[in-house]
């Protein structure tokens, strides 16, 4: 989830995170369906989903894709170390992996690496190629190492809500 500095946390009663729970699971659950699992009605999901959307706590309903599905065989976590820490080096690295759609998740770090991807291509050509693109040929880039997925044991995006 990304988060907007300019949103303050929206508190969440019980309601809501029982409601935030059934919906990341399936965002296309009937309301109907999530008023009777939590005790409340139909309207109450309606108002608190939208609220919820409003304060930012709802980001976007997406469908998750099977990448073998779609021919996006090759997994891969990347780490990426980049020559400084300075703001504009952060930053247009940053304005890189956001802009860059192969890059599904993208993670600035402490610890000695700069930035963890997760990277989905079709194949390994297509890798490469993506890798000289974002890497081997941007200046800002110190190195970075490749961690090609064997095999997608798990792979759920929910947030865990206590």
């Amino acid at each position: 989830m990304i988060r907007s500095a300019s949103r303050s946390p929206r508190n969440l009663d019980s309601f809501d995170r029982a409601i935030l729970r059934l919906v990341q699971r399936d965002a296309k659950m009937p309301q109907r369906r999530i008023a009777e699992a939590v005790n409340l009605s139909a309207a109450a999901v309606q108002r608190r989903i939208a609220a919820m959307e409003a304060a930012g706590v709802i980001t976007r309903n997406v469908a998750l894709v099977d990448p073998d599905a779609v021919a996006l065989t090759i997994t891969s976590v990347v780490e990426v170390r980049l020559h400084d820490e300075r703001v504009a080096t952060v930053d247009a690295a940053k304005a890189l992996f956001r802009g860059t759609p192969e890059v599904q998740q993208c993670y600035y770090v402490t610890g000695g690496i700069s930035f963890v991807l997760v990277i989905v291509t079709s194949d390994m050509r297509a890798y490469e190629a993506l890798t000289r693109r974002l890497f081997a040929e941007n200046d800002g880039i110190e190195s970075y190492r490749s961690l090609i997925a064997l095999d997608r044991v798990k792979a759920d995006t929910s947030i865990i809500i206590p």
